[in-house]
């Protein structure tokens, strides 16, 4: 059974196959911030996408962003299941290549990441998590964790991040989790005032060390 494209953005690699990354985005939407991390990615050599989880909405201000990410979690069942649906077709796009996806998660998105881990792991080899955290049983998990946290974050303290690295490392997997100094959360995007750019670079470097790390350990 061929999966059909799910709303969302899609970026091809220049040429025109390579591993897939799936990214799920923050409570602002797909916006073009993450369709520009996207499409960056597609640059690198991954075969990207974006599910939108919105289904078209965008929010550029935190009243109307927590609106729709409640609105989300109120239809988080529905949520997951568009997740696992832009899994499948992102598989079979990244064909011979995909070997298992990396999921990228940001703040919001980053919760639907672990649990997609968790839900999939047959299809999830590498999570990438930008200053978002997540409960839940990580035991069946069979991917490698990098995360990467704000110093100052009234969003996710330091306990929620000590106790979701724990819960990792009791797991038995593979995690490094990175805590930048002077930062808030969304310092990694560069249309908030929190973005900081030294602090997204480095981030931006580790990411693509981790994914192409991966690869390697599986080639």
């Amino acid at each position: 059974m061929t999966h059909s494209q799910p709303q969302g953005f899609l970026v091809v690699p220049p040429i025109g196959q390579g591993p897939g990354v799936l990214v799920l985005h923050a409570w602002w939407g797909l916006n073009d911030a993450m369709k520009a991390f996207c499409t960056r990615l597609a640059e690198s050599g991954f075969v990207t996408f974006a599910p939108d989880l919105y289904h078209g909405k965008v929010a550029d201000n935190i009243a109307d962003a927590e609106t729709l990410g409640k609105a989300l979690d109120t239809n988080h069942l529905q949520a997951r299941a568009e997740i696992a649906e832009a899994t499948m077709f992102l598989n079979e796009r990244a064909g011979q290549a995909g070997r298992g996806l990396a999921v990228i998660g940001f703040s919001l998105g980053a919760y639907y990441a672990l649990d997609l881990a968790a839900a999939a792991p047959e299809h999830i080899r590498s999570v990438v998590l930008f200053y978002g955290t997540g409960g839940g049983d990580f035991s069946s998990s069979r991917a490698a964790y990098l995360g990467h946290f704000a110093e100052n974050d009234e969003f996710e303290p330091p306990s929620n991040v000590d106790d979701l690295e724990e819960s990792l490392q009791r797991a038995g997997r593979p995690v490094t989790f990175y805590r930048y100094r002077d930062t808030g959360h969304w310092f990694f995007e560069p249309d908030r005032s929190a973005y900081n750019q030294a602090a997204a670079s480095l981030a931006w470097d580790r990411t693509l060390a981790f994914l192409k790390g991966v690869i390697d350990e599986e080639i």
